[in-house]
């Protein structure tokens, strides 16, 4: 995958991956050592199941986290993160008013993969020999 190549190759593009993996990482870490106090949250964001949810969140969390560390995968990585923190903005920040981190860190991280998926393509784009973009 040619977004992965471009991620590992550019230090700046690194850098972003690996803060951001890092980031799920962390946060992945509650949904597994306070489930009860993670579920709770979701309770009060209403989304169904909760119970369920918080695991599957964490396991998203944490092979996306680690996978964005690694530099592999780094698209659908992105894509699954970006749903989950587009719920935790909507269901959790803007319905329930859960400010921190729904309303903080989940845009933020957004904005963060967005940036890093198009600047990867950017540069991981194969160059043709003699071609400028008109």
């Amino acid at each position: 995958m040619h977004l992965d190549a471009a991620v590992r190759a550019d230090p700046v593009l690194r850098r972003v991956a690996i803060v951001v993996g890092v980031i799920f990482l962390i946060a992945c870490l509650p949904k597994f050592l306070a489930y009860g106090w993670e579920r709770d949250a979701f309770v009060r964001f209403d989304l169904p199941a909760p119970g369920f949810l918080v695991i599957v969140a964490g396991v998203v969390e944490l092979v996306g986290g680690a996978l964005l560390v690694a530099g592999r995968l780094v698209l659908p990585s992105c894509v699954v993160l970006t749903v989950t923190m587009l719920v935790a903005f909507v269901a959790g920040g803007i319905l329930a008013g859960d400010e921190i981190p729904s309303l903080t860190l989940a845009p933020a991280l957004v904005v963060a993969m967005a940036w890093l998926v198009v600047a990867a393509a950017r540069r991981g784009r194969p160059r043709v020999p003699g071609y400028r973009a008109s």
